[in-house]
Parts: structure tokens; C-alpha cells; sequence
């Protein structure tokens, strides 16, 4: 779930607030699940941000079918987000990024959280396979801010 669904404002990449979303979280099948439903979360998963652009821990593991509430401590001084996908649309995201660094957007997959705050994904991993998840802000991406999902068969 997104900052904005929390009914907190979620930023773009130059840390200006969007305008908060009152719409319903829009559940798209992706590669990598679906987002979830916060009644049906199974278990909360902390991953810490930092300034070092590295997230702790790096490499979770997940059941297929599994719904799980993705904890983003930003423990930085700085914006950074947190963004699933398959390691292909990571990397084209990030380099759309380098050429709009201020493009704002907000999906159920990703939470952008200011510096000393914490964002929320719920998402349902209903497909086994390895996937990732990134900081797409210019810079973060490519200094190493990745970290990987391993989602197990049922």
C-alpha cells in the first residue's frame, strides 16, 4: 500500500508532496503478484533505508500466495523509495527516471518514503519466481539500492 492509500502524502522524486489518492488501490496482475489486501496480510516484513543506498535486509523470502505488508523504514536523511518488479522493468524504469527525474508517480507497488518516515506495500505474491525491488530515484539505483524477493512454490 502507498503512502497516499495511507491517507499520508506520498512524494515525487523532488521530494514535493503528490496530492493524496482517495481512489481505490487498483489490483493489476503483474509478473511479480498483485496488490493485496490489508485485512489479509499474513505477516509484516521490515526493510531499513539508508543514506549508504543499501536496504537491510537485501533478500527475502516469501510463500507463493502469500499476502505480506513490505514495512519501508527510511532511516536516511534523504527521500528514498522502495519499488517491486522483475529485475528488466527496474532497470528501464530507473533509466526513465534519469531522464524525468521529476516524474511523479503511485502505484501498490511502490512507496516513497521522506527521510525519518515509513511507507507501506501490501502485496500479494501469487506467483513463484525471484524478483526484485529497487530505489529508482536517480542515483540510488545505480549506487547498489537493490534488494531481491524470492517467492517460494506453494
Amino acid at each position: 500500500m502507498c503512502l497516499s492509500t495511507l491517507g499520508l502524502p506520498s512524494f515525487s522524486h523532488e521530494n514535493r508532496p503528490h496530492t493524496a489518492s482517495t481512489a481505490p488501490v487498483v489490483k493489476e496482475q503483474k509478473d511479480w503478484g498483485i496488490a493485496g489486501d490489508a485485512r489479509e496480510v499474513q505477516r509484516t516484513i521490515a526493510i531499513h533505508m539508508s543514506d549508504a543506498m543499501r536496504f537491510e535486509p537485501s533478500r527475502i523470502t516469501v510463500r507463493e500466495g502469500e499476502t505480506v505488508r513490505l514495512r519501508a523504514n527510511n532511516r536516511g536523511r534523504m527521500l528514498h523509495e522502495i519499488v517491486l518488479g522483475t529485475p528488466a522493468e527496474l532497470r528501464a524504469h530507473a533509466e526513465l527516471m534519469k531522464k524525468h527525474p521529476g516524474m511523479e508517480h503511485d502505484e501498490p507497488y511502490m512507496a516513497h518514503v521522506a527521510a525519518s518516515r515509513r511507507g507501506d506495500i501490501v502485496w500479494t505474491f501469487n506467483r513463484a519466481g525471484t524478483f526484485d525491488f529497487a530505489c529508482l530515484i536517480p542515483g540510488h539505483f545505480d549506487a547498489g539500492m537493490v534488494g531481491q524477493i524470492i517467492v517460494t512454490p506453494r
